[in-house]
């Protein structure tokens, strides 16, 4: 529509766009009145783009296509009539339409690592503030991103992109006419971000192990294809590429695993542009075989006339594997024998063992089987005889407030579920305040009622109501209700578990436990706050409002773990539960003294006092170190020890060693408990006889030579390296050991003998930098001799 003011009309104000049409028109009383136009007090004759027009009495000023020129203060005079009006052109901020579909339609797209520019050109009255923002924060310029702007184009640059970069971007060009917003998006692609650890050990067998894996907190804006999963053999240097799993599965078994072998596993994400960097795990070790021990005797839950229900728990010690299941027995009372009392293992930890003779009394027992084997079975159970309990009628159904007025409440209810031989002969009505602790009988009710309306109570008055189904033998267990007269009828109150509510949570020692849980009732139910059946310790925070409760323990404690239990009732009877597990955990503690004791020859037992996590940490293991100076690198003789006692046999006799044990979890390593005095075993000589040769014709004297000389070798790193020779000469030769030209005579970490011209260097725990050439110098007065050999290392 074209923007028209009537100026006699005192719509005196006129705003356009620039290039659209106006008209300013007036009306006269008289047809032949002759009206004059004028513009910022000028008169007008003529002017670009502008019609004079007078069609009876009506004069007209029609403006084709408003430009800036024609803003400004226009006044019209005829006859009797004198008015004026202002034309404001409006110029706001525009981009070309095309240009602005292609950038808001599809996203710009670039990859991580190279440049991206982002081009507006615009048109308006100068000036035009243009400003770029991210996220609703204003860009400014840095080291990689530069914001330009010219009197017709905004330009945003960024030098290399990566995923920080991806986002709604929101351009805003503004002048005195108006304001114009421009929205874009940005996506950076690039390779994932490694998997989300840390690797969890599902399994970890003589025959199996299991890792367990998340998947990228980013995929890199390209979905993950698969995951690689590679393996290292600890002590190696190299990595063995196991498989590929899936994008939808974050898990990886092998069985190509050598008993109580340690390795490192890793996992790398890989989508359409490239392969992630690696997520590694910590050292796993694969079992060694070891049945479980033996479970607590099964408990008897229900029988009837020819079946036994039974449960049990899994034993204390599951072994080295995982448990796949038990094997379950049965005897009759007084007998030796047990019968199998299934075919195959059961993975479940109940059963209910059918076909038995009715009245007859009989014993169970269960054993655990895991990949060693089958385990210890269980003590016997109590005896228990298959036939069918007593009953009495079950609830009654469906209780509900079906009306309520000021004076009275209705209930109606369905009868019980039919059960043999438990007739219902009629229904028991009580109710109480429910401030008060005795119920009162209201109706005893024949057995074709199912409601009832209980008169005389007081308006708002909250009480509780109960019903129960009686039978011959006697009555049922009741069913309760909350009500309230004059109100609607009650919504009975519900636990709302999402998967937010966690069922097991692992705390670390010291950080908070918070649990929030939602529920909905009317009136508002009682909530109560259990942990192992126990009232909640004084530390512990409860706090209910608004259809929620929440647990709050500020500070973590060991003592904290075990199974918390929220209950939601009417004031009396529990209507709901809902129990989760939380286990507190932390770095261990380190462990006691340490005690060296020599109990084979040649041999060092070394014992310690268990740390005092063992009692709430249930997979601590301890790790055993030596070094052989007071100052020299420690070296690990031992891993996942889960007693307290290591035998260390590959000890030399005379050197002076250093022990160390540190306790480990999942979390980490406690610190060390040390030796402070060296340990080392006396030197004895060896019992060495040599029968001497008689050589004719040889003087005395005979400068130093070599009956066998060095022999290079080649070894693994860590294990030992012996180097022999024979020596003869007269006086006995003085002998000297060298590595690339080194005296080897006092350095602790070399091991020299020379017992009757035979002479040994013994290398414990060669390393890469143990490589090199060796010589061996016999010297005495008549001359030297020298013998030499080279020692390579290889990697496991």
């Amino acid at each position: 529509s074209v923007p028209r003011c009537y100026l006699n009309k005192q719509l005196a104000t006129v705003r356009v766009l620039k290039g659209d049409p106006a008209e300013l028109s007036c009306t006269v009383s008289k047809d032949n009145v002759t009206g004059v136009w004028f513009k910022d007090g000028l008169k007008l004759t003529s002017m670009d783009g502008v019609v004079f027009e007078k069609k009876g009495l009506v004069h007209k000023l029609i403006i084709n296509k408003a430009e800036d020129i024609h803003a400004g203060k226009y006044r019209f005079e005829g006859g009797d009539v004198k008015t004026e009006a202002s034309i404001f052109v409006e110029d706001p901020p525009q981009v070309d339409k095309v240009l602005l579909k292609n950038l808001t339609s599809v996203p710009t797209v670039a990859k991580a690592g190279e440049g991206v520019k982002l081009q507006i050109p615009f048109e308006g009255r100068w000036p035009i503030r243009a400003v770029w923002l991210k996220d609703r924060m204003e860009l400014g310029d840095d080291t990689r991103i530069r914001v330009d702007k010219t009197d017709t184009c905004t330009t945003l640059s960024i030098s290399s992109c990566n995923r920080r970069d991806c986002g709604d971007y929101k351009v805003r060009l503004k002048n005195d006419s108006g304001v114009l917003e421009i929205n874009l998006k940005l996506v950076v692609i690039d390779k994932p971000q490694p998997p989300a650890g840390p690797i969890k050990i599902v399994e970890s067998s003589a025959n199996n192990i299991t890792i367990q894996w998340k998947p990228p907190k980013d995929d890199g804006g390209k979905p993950v294809q698969r995951y690689i999963v590679e393996r290292q053999q600890v002590g190696r240097n190299d990595w063995e590429t196991l498989g590929e799993t899936p994008r939808s599965c974050t898990s990886f078994t092998t069985s190509s695993v050598e008993e109580e072998m340690s390795y490192y596993f890793r996992v790398r994400a890989m989508n359409a542009e490239g392969v992630s960097d690696a997520l590694e795990s910590g050292e796993v070790k694969a079992a060694g075989k070891a049945s479980p021990g033996a479970p607590d005797p099964p408990e008897i839950i229900s029988t009837s006339r020819d079946t036994i229900t039974i449960s049990w728990k899994a034993p204390r010690k599951t072994g080295a594997s995982q448990i796949m299941g038990y094997i379950v027995q049965k005897r009759k009372k007084g007998t030796v024998t047990w019968l199998p009392a299934t075919n195959v293992p059961v993975k479940d930890k109940k059963l209910k063992v059918t076909s038995l003779k009715k009245g007859v009394q009989y014993e169970f027992r269960v054993a655990a089987v895991n990949a060693a084997g089958t385990g210890q079975p269980s003590d016997p159970s109590e005896p228990a005889s298959a036939q069918d309990p007593t009953k009495s009628p079950g609830q009654v159904r469906d209780l509900k407030v079906s009306s309520s007025d000021n004076t009275s409440v209705t209930l109606t209810w369905n009868k019980p579920e039919v059960q043999d031989g438990n007739d219902v002969k009629g229904y028991e009505v009580e109710m109480k305040p429910c401030n008060s602790l005795s119920w009162t009988k209201c109706f005893t009710l024949p057995a074709q009622s199912s409601s009832c309306r209980i008169q005389g109570l007081q308006a708002g008055e909250k009480l509780l109501l109960r019903v129960r189904a009686l039978s011959d033998s006697g009555p049922g267990e009741a069913l309760e209700l909350q009500a309230c007269a004059g109100a609607a009828p009650v919504v009975s109150p519900r636990l709302l578990i999402d998967d937010t509510v966690k069922s097991f949570l692992v705390i670390k020692a010291g950080n908070p436990i918070r649990v929030k849980i939602p529920f909905e009732g009317s009136p508002e139910p009682v909530v109560t706050w259990l942990k192992d059946g126990l009232p909640l310790p004084s530390r512990a925070a409860v706090s209910t409002e608004d259809g929620s409760t929440q647990l709050l323990l500020r500070a973590a404690e060991f003592s904290d773990s075990g199974t918390y239990t929220v209950e939601l009732g009417d004031g009396l009877e529990k209507r709901e539960t809902f129990s989760f597990q939380v286990q507190i955990t932390d770095i261990p503690q380190p462990p006691g003294a340490i005690l060296l004791e020599e109990n084979v020859p040649g041999t060092v037992t070394v014992t310690w006092e268990p740390s005092a996590s063992e009692q709430w940490e249930k997979n601590l293991y301890y790790t055993v170190l030596k070094r052989e100076s007071q100052k020299g690198l420690w070296h690990v003789l031992g891993d996942l020890i889960y007693n307290n006692k290591f035998t260390f046999t590959r000890v030399v006799p005379g050197r002076d060693y250093y022990f160390r044990v540190v306790a480990k979890n999942d979390l980490g390593a406690s610190d060390p408990s040390e030796t402070v005095q060296p340990w080392k075993i006396g030197k004895k000589k060896a019992e060495f006889r040599v029968k001497a040769q008689k050589y004719r014709g040889v003087n005395q004297n005979q400068p130093p030579r070599f009956l066998v000389p060095l022999k290079s070798h080649v070894v693994v790193t860590g294990s030992e390296c012996h180097m022999s020779c024979a020596v003869g000469g007269h006086p006995p030769p003085k002998i000297t050991w060298y590595k690339d030209s080194r005296d080897l005579s006092r350095d602790p970490n070399y091991f020299c003998t020379n017992d009757f011209g035979v002479c040994s260097l013994v290398v414990l725990g060669v390393t890469k930098q143990d490589e090199g050439e060796y010589m061996v110098e016999a010297s005495n007065e008549v001359g030297r001799a020298f013998s030499k050999a080279f020692l390579a290392i290889k990697g496991n």
